[in-house]
């Protein structure tokens, strides 16, 4: 029998394992953790596993959006325009998070992270220039999401590199009067 994926069944079971990972991440490197160990650590079988997750690297995707998406807390961004609070406010969970996977010794793959981290910004930034020009779909505001995406990823991984030095609210600060023309005269 097929049941929907809303049933709160497989929403747990999805959960439990999507949870496990995370633990099991805390205690071992990426690729040292195999379906066998997420199995057995959350007591389902092999096959609920390939029922929720296509492998090991679709099921670390979800997991990283979905911990991205929490940490960004989309909601915040419904129907906001680009302004100093809201780049500040995505830098910094945008630096949480990194430092967040950092703690938990996820390292080897950073393009899956980095291309995570790039998707949800493009969709965030996207959905607020659509509201902040008034209009419906646009190519030219589509690139400008994705130019603003890399540039807000990449500022973080510079930032990461000097994160011993400043805050990531100073950071920020430092690019926005130049982001957004607030120049003072």
């Amino acid at each position: 029998m097929n049941q929907p994926k809303t049933d709160p069944r497989i929403l747990r079971t999805r959960k439990l394992i999507m949870d496990t990972f995370m633990e099991l991440s805390g205690k071992k490197e990426f690729k040292d953790i195999t379906v066998t160990d997420i199995a057995a650590e959350a007591m389902i079988n092999r096959a609920t596993f390939y029922y929720h997750f296509e492998d090991i690297y679709d099921l670390l995707e979800k997991v990283l959006s979905e911990v991205l998406v929490v940490n960004l807390d989309c909601s915040n961004y419904q129907g906001s325009e680009l302004n100093e609070e809201v780049i500040t406010s995505i830098f910094v969970a945008i630096t949480n998070f990194q430092k967040s996977l950092s703690n938990r010794c996820h390292r080897g793959y950073e393009d899956t992270i980095a291309r995570n981290i790039r998707e949800q910004l493009e969709i965030i930034f996207y959905r607020m220039l659509l509201k902040q020009h008034k209009t419906e779909e646009d190519e030219g505001l589509k690139i400008t999401a994705v130019i603003l995406s890399w540039g807000i990823y990449g500022a973080s991984v510079e930032w990461k590199r000097k994160s011993n030095e400043i805050t990531p609210e100073e950071f920020i600060q430092l690019a926005i009067p130049h982001l957004l023309h607030k120049h003072d005269n």
